[in-house]
């Protein structure tokens, strides 16, 4: 099914005419016409337009059964790994940026690239590693410890050290 017939077929649903749709849309009644006969391909702006004035949701353009559509589930994700993925917007339009930036990328720059972020994350975990595995003074460690003493302790604490 086209868009065109699932627009004329929601229309008439909703008891809309396309002048209706033009006062709710903005977009002329002929044009309407045109992508209801098949004429003319809207974009996805325009389709977004003419679900939102009439009143459902985008899929239903798209999709013929009940219902929204099920997300896809990748072999390599983990239901757990999807969900964390969504909660993360910013991440998300970042690595949307890299693939539109490694797209222009030819394959050579690119596995140079790819080569260089695994060695900085080669050393960045080394780092870490360092720092967790450096001996803390012994100042550092006896003024933490009587922090997470209750007042009591601390001042028989204090008073040993003396």
């Amino acid at each position: 099914m086209n868009i065109g017939e699932r627009l004329r077929r929601l229309r008439g649903q909703k008891m809309l005419s396309q002048g209706d749709i033009e006062k709710r849309t903005g977009l002329l009644r002929c044009y309407t016409s045109r992508v209801e006969n098949g004429t003319t391909v809207p974009s996805i702006r325009t389709v977004e337009k003419l679900a939102r004035a009439l009143e459902v949701p985008l899929y239903q353009f798209f999709y013929d059964r009940e219902g929204p559509p099920e997300p896809p589930i990748f072999p390599w994700q983990s239901s757990v790994e999807r969900h964390a993925w969504a909660k993360s917007t910013k991440v998300v339009r970042i690595v949307e940026r890299l693939g539109s930036l490694l797209s222009f990328m030819d394959d050579r720059h690119r596995r140079l690239l790819i080569s260089l972020a695994k060695k900085m994350a080669r050393d960045s975990s080394t780092q870490l590693t360092e720092i967790k595995n450096t001996p803390k003074s012994r100042d550092e460690t006896t003024s933490r410890r009587s922090r997470s003493l209750p007042s009591a302790a601390r001042r028989k604490a204090g008073k040993r050290r003396t």
